[in-house]
Parts: structure tokens; sequence; C-alpha cells
């Protein structure tokens, strides 16, 4: 959590979490990651595994690196991306949690709903 010494926080300080949530924002950039949650890949195996074109993939592979998400290493002729930041699993999970419980509390209250006789 954000710890600033005032009530309220300056546009300074949520800048770069407004930029870290925009760049998590793009559904493409999520199948790379969720890809290479098992461990390095090349850029071969990450279009494969996510229907990517090239052009399109370079693109997202370059912002994940410039936020610091990936990282890049040469092996021979390829080069290899992996996760630097697992803390993006952790953030996944909470906000996968939070939707799957609106959810749950969506389908109770439809479930309440009768109609009128």
């Amino acid at each position: 959590m954000l710890n600033t010494s005032s009530t309220e926080t300056s546009a300074t300080v949520l800048a770069p979490v407004a930029e870290y949530f925009k760049m998590l924002s793009e559904v493409s950039r999520l199948q790379i990651l969720s890809c290479l949650k098992s461990g390095p890949m090349n850029v071969n195996e990450i279009a494969t595994a996510t229907g990517l074109g090239q052009a399109n993939l370079s693109k997202h592979l370059k912002v994940l690196i410039q936020a610091g998400i990936l990282s890049r290493k040469p092996s021979g002729v390829s080069v290899y991306y992996e996760i630097s930041a697992p803390l993006f699993f952790d953030l996944c999970e909470l906000v996968g949690d939070r939707i799957c419980k609106r959810m749950q509390q969506q389908a109770e209250k439809f479930r309440q709903f009768s109609p009128l006789s």
C-alpha cells in the first residue's frame, strides 16, 4: 500500500502506479505473462503459445521489459524471456479472487429472485 504523511496522495506518487496498471490492462501482455509462468521461453515459443504475430509480440515484450516485469537472456542464437517480477502473479491472484467473489455474490442475488405469480 502507498504510504504518505499527508492526507492526500500526490499525482506524482500515483502516476507510476497508474502506468503499471495501464501496462497490465492489455490482454496480450497478460497472455505473454501467463505462458511464461512455467519458465523462460523464446519468441517463437511465446508466439506459438499465445497466437500473437511477431511484430505485435515484440512490441509487447519491449513494454514488459521496460516495466521491469520481464528480463531477456541470450542463449546461443535465441533470446529467452522470463518473469523478473513474480509479484505480478500474486496481484493477478488477488484480482481473480475478488472477481470470483463478486460473481458469486451476483449469482446469489439471482438465486434469491423469484418472479411474481
